[in-house]
Order: C-alpha cells, then structure tokens, then sequence
C-alpha cells in the first residue's frame, strides 16, 4: 500500500463501515508529518495546522486504527499491529513506521503531556492488538485440530472396513501432513513476522539517523548563534567604550566652549577698558596744547611785566615748576604710552592665541 493511496479521500464503504463498526476510543490535535519517500530523512507536512487525530476499534474485525481526515482529506489510516513501536524524538514529537502504508507518520503535539497520553494509549492500543491477535490464531489452531481429527479418526464403519494396518497409515499420513502443513503455516508466518520487523527497524534507523542528523545540525546552529552572539556582545562592549569616549570627548569640548566664552567676555572688557584709554589719550594732546597756550600767555606777561621783576621772579619760579611738572607729566604720560601700547599688543597677541585655539577645536 503506497503513502498516496493513505492520502487519497474515503471510499463510501470505508466511510460506512467506519460509522457503523468502527467507534473512536481516544481523540487528540497535533501536526502530521510523513517521511519524505524520496529521501527517507526529511519530514513533509501533511497538514497545514494542527488536526484532530483519533484512534478507533472495529468491535467486528476486533482491529485498531489511528485516522486523521484533513477536510475531505484522509492523510493518516494506520492499522495498528504488535509489531509496531511509537518513538518520542523530543518533548513534543513522536512517530511510528507503518509497514502496510510504506510510510513513517511523525505527530507534533502542543504540549508534552499531549504526547505522553497518545504515546501511553499506541502502547495499549498495541497490547490490544497482541492479544487478538493470539487469541484468533487460538482459534484457527482449534479448529484445524478439530477437523483434522476428525478427518483422521473417521466413523466407526470405516474403521470396521479397514485393517489394522491401513488405519494406522493413514492416521501416521494424515499427522505427517498436519506437521508440514503447520509448519509452512508458521515459517510462512515468521517470515512475514520478520519482513515487517526488518522494514521497522529500517525505519526507525532512518528516523533515528535524521534525528541525530537534526541534532547535529541544531548543534550546528546553536554553535553558530552563541558565536555570533559573543561577537555581538564584543561588538556592543566596543561600541559603548566608544560612546564613553564621545561622551569625554562632549563633555571637554563643552568645557572648552565655557572656557571660550570666558575668554570672550574677559577680551570684551579688555577691549571696554582699551576704548576708555584710548579716549582719555585723546584728551592729552589738549591739554598739551593748554600747556602751550599757558606757556604762550606767560611769555607775554614776561615782556610785558618787564619793571616786575620781583613779581617775574616768582612767576618764572612758578613757570619753572610748571615746566618741571610739564616735563614730569610728559614723562609720565610717555611711559603710560608705552605701557598702554604694551598693553595693546599683548592683548592682540592673547586674541590671535584664542582665535588658534578655537580654530584647532
């Protein structure tokens, strides 16, 4: 029985005999998978969500089956057999080889306490199944001895009509011939017993190789994302000594901008105090010439207070004291010139300085 035939849609008598023989004895929801036939490894999903899958007793044929119907789609009619094994290959999936449907059904459940119910009623299920089955070979095994003891044993008249002799040739016959035909019975058995055992335990090593294969490759991946992430914390670790740098790095040009301002307002008032000197500097030069226009008027009053001399006398003392405090004052004011100028200079050599700095920030 192929995979695509377990796919296909419920004949009208599959569906009578399953409403009418067949009763669900265990309901559940997972997500179906089968094998993928060509690869043997990977899984293909049968259904799109999650399904209701059930398990269900045919009371006449005294048989188990899981049944799963997507829509108008059969995508699991299992025949449970004492041959079978339901495998967990993680906390949420299982699965089973299906000999008769030449396929592996993988079921992934919501929960693990889903899981283990369905794992816990295949088991029982599958005890069910053992015991019908022994019970009915029991009953073939029965019945074969009966007839052929019978055939074996005849009426009372056959043997009256036959010898002694005869009679016990045909009976050594006919056990000869039960011997063989049983024995061809249970090695035809056991060779069928042993075929389906083989193509399980071929399946169940493909299914167990994959999920190694899966482990690996989740390994793989796990190696690879905790190696990215490393590379991303060192990344981050980095990127913040950055950010701390950057922020020293605000913080010093914040304070050089204060220190920048300071230096403005100070040059403002620098430049304030330059303006006032330069302002009085120009009141000097006036009162030069008020002292030359005094110097004018006592030279006049001189030629002209000639027959003063005491009254001269004095006066030129006076003008020699002016002259003196002139000279004094001139002297003074040279080098309050020269300092103003010294002055001058330094703050237009503290200026360009500042101007430097702040072209180099």
């Amino acid at each position: 029985m192929s995979s695509s035939s377990c796919h296909g849609p419920l004949r009208r008598k599959d569906r009578r005999r399953t409403s009418r023989q067949e009763q669900p004895i265990f309901t559940t929801r997972a997500h179906v998978f089968q094998i993928d036939p060509n690869t043997k490894k990977n899984w293909m999903p049968a259904s799109k969500q999650a399904v209701t899958v059930s398990y269900f007793y045919d009371s006449t044929r005294n048989s188990y089956r899981i049944i799963s119907v997507d829509g108008a789609k059969v995508i699991i009619n299992s025949t449970i057999t004492p041959n079978m094994t339901f495998t967990k290959t993680s906390q949420k999936f299982g699965q089973w080889a299906d000999s008769r449907a030449n396929t592996v059904f993988g079921l992934g459940f919501s929960s693990e306490q889903q899981l283990t119910k369905f794992a816990e009623k295949f088991q029982e299920v599958k005890e069910a199944a053992k015991l019908a089955r022994d019970k009915s070979q029991e009953k073939i095994e029965t019945s074969s001895n009966h007839s052929q003891a019978s055939s074996v044993n005849g009426t009372d008249d056959e043997k009256a009509s036959h010898g002694p002799a005869e009679t016990h040739l045909k009976s050594e016959n006919e056990k000869l011939k039960l011997a063989l035909t049983q024995s061809a019975s249970n090695v035809k058995k056991w060779e069928i017993e042993l075929q389906t055992l083989r193509e399980s335990n071929a399946r169940l090593t493909a299914a167990l190789q994959e999920s190694a294969a899966s482990v690996d490759q989740w390994k793989k991946q796990f190696s690879i994302c905790r190696d990215e992430n490393d590379r991303l914390r060192t990344k981050i670790e980095e990127l913040e000594e950055q950010c701390n740098e950057i922020n020293k790095e605000k913080e010093r040009n914040a304070q050089l901008s204060r220190r920048l301002e300071a230096l403005e307002s100070e040059i403002q008032e620098k430049e304030r105090e330059l303006k006032d000197l330069r302002k009085q500097g120009e009141i000097i030069p006036q009162l030069m010439s008020e002292c030359d226009f005094v110097t004018e008027k006592l030279e006049a009053s001189e030629r002209e207070n000639q027959n003063l001399e005491d009254k001269v006398r004095s006066l030129r003392t006076d003008i020699e004291e002016s002259k003196h405090r002139q000279r004094h004052l001139k002297m003074e004011l040279k080098n309050f010139l020269e300092v103003l100028d010294g002055k001058i200079d330094d703050l237009h050599d503290f200026r360009r300085g500042l101007s430097k700095l702040g072209t180099e920030n």
